[in-house]
């Protein structure tokens, strides 16, 4: 069956030529309604685990806040809050907001920023969301860097209630992005940027066996949803991080086609997928770390549900790697300088994968399961189709990757491949 459609979701011809990407800006509407500026920001996000050295990553975001005299506004609220830090009283050892906001901003300090500063807002000061003296603190930054733990608390201490409109601060921030300020964010910080139906959690056997449900859930394995969303920076697609660390390809596709959304940037660890003129038209994006980010692309594809289950066919899966460049209103993709088109030249076939999604329940499971089936099909001349499997089983789901017409991969040692473009997937219960 056709995938359940959401108001204006845009269906495109699924392109993989190399385009020259525009850079001008356009006018953009917020979910306020109000217009943004033609000097339109950027977004930086980071698919979790971002490492303290990774130099390019805090450089770009950096460079885009203004590099030497750059000034970061620290926002950890997804932590826990100092009063339920059992380790709060040692800086060794704690893990909560304060303490997470003093590391990042003495990172961003230490990698060349003039300023940074930690935004003293979490569960424990849900009223200084409100505060005119952190609004004023927030106008002085150049760019904002939202940490990871759990969007939800973000939901929870910058959005106002069940309304879901923005507090003074998140007003402020929306405001400085439209006008050309950088806000980056790692792993929960990174989610929630996403519009509607971001992420709560779960797993992705669960998910695919389940479906989603709307809520926010005990259960970390069961898939949920914010219809309302997040903050709503990126609205093109569906936000997910840890991808392939945590095998959460198979969640992001069942998310997806269950909301009607036709896209997913599915994004990975110590990497950024760098976002120009978010919103507008001349959305474009780029990679930058030694992963990826996955875009998945449902704009063609179907559901269906029998007696064994849920299933999906016509699925895409991009995957873009350092200095890859994507068009998100057209769904095309420059390769970075240096790539080449891959002729694959070895005939073995693709090794056995009987865990596509690395499953928590596996002990011998291996991270990156899914994009190393896709890698090895890409690169044999042996077969255009491999099945990989789940651990789990009741049922137990297959996922069928295709080189289809079309698909393409690119390389820059002429054996392996980095970059796909367009790869087929299915998934079916058997």
């Amino acid at each position: 069956m056709p995938l359940p459609s959401r108001p204006g979701r845009r269906s495109f011809a699924a392109g993989c030529a190399a385009l020259v990407l525009a850079l001008t800006s356009a006018p953009a509407v917020h979910a306020t309604g109000a217009p943004a500026s033609s000097r339109t920001g950027s977004l930086v996000l980071v698919g979790g685990a971002l490492k303290d050295d990774n130099a390019r990553v805090y450089g770009e975001i950096i460079k885009r806040a203004g590099g030497a005299g750059a000034r970061i506004g620290v926002l950890t609220a997804a932590s826990v809050p100092e009063s339920q830090d059992p380790n709060a009283d040692d800086p060794d050892t704690c893990s909560n907001s304060a303490c997470n906001g003093a590391y990042y901003a003495d990172l961003f300090r230490r990698h060349g920023a003039a300023d940074a500063q930690w935004i003293p807002i979490d569960l424990d000061h849900i009223a200084n969301a409100e505060s005119d003296a952190v609004v004023a603190q927030v106008n002085s930054m150049t760019g904002f860097f939202f940490g990871g733990g759990d969007q939800y608390r973000y939901v929870t201490s910058l959005l106002r209630g069940a309304e879901h409109t923005d507090s003074k601060v998140l007003a402020v921030i929306r405001t400085k992005l439209a006008e050309g300020a950088v806000v980056a964010g790692s792993s929960a910080g990174a989610q929630i940027a996403a519009g509607p139906d971001m992420v709560t959690g779960g797993e992705s056997y669960e998910g695919l066996r389940d479906g989603s449900a709307a809520g926010y859930f005990d259960d970390p394995t069961r898939l949920g949803h914010l219809p309302e969303g997040g903050f709503g920076f990126l609205r093109s697609g569906l936000v997910d991080t840890h991808t392939g660390a945590y095998g959460r390809e198979g969640r992001a596709l069942r998310l997806a086609a269950d909301t009607g959304h036709d896209t997913v940037y599915a994004l990975e660890e110590n990497t950024a997928l760098v976002v120009d003129h978010p919103g507008t038209s001349h959305e474009t994006m780029r990679v930058i770390g030694p992963n990826g980010a996955a875009v998945l692309d449902l704009s063609r594809a179907r559901t269906g549900t029998d007696a064994r289950g849920w299933s999906l066919k016509g699925a895409r899966y991009t995957y873009l790697t350092d200095g890859d460049r994507y068009d998100a209103r057209h769904r095309l993709v420059l390769p970075a300088a240096g790539k080449r088109p891959l002729t694959p030249r070895g005939f073995g076939p693709v090794p056995a994968n009987t865990d596509v999604f690395f499953s928590v329940a596996n002990p011998s499971g291996a991270p990156y399961s899914f994009r190393t089936t896709a890698r090895a099909l890409a690169a044999t001349r042996a077969q255009n189709s491999a099945v990989a499997t789940t651990y789990e089983s009741g049922p137990r789901f297959t996922v069928t990757f295709t080189k289809k017409p079309g698909f393409l991969a690119w390389t820059t040692d002429r054996t392996s491949a980095q970059t796909l473009i367009g790869l087929d997937i299915a998934i079916a219960p058997r």
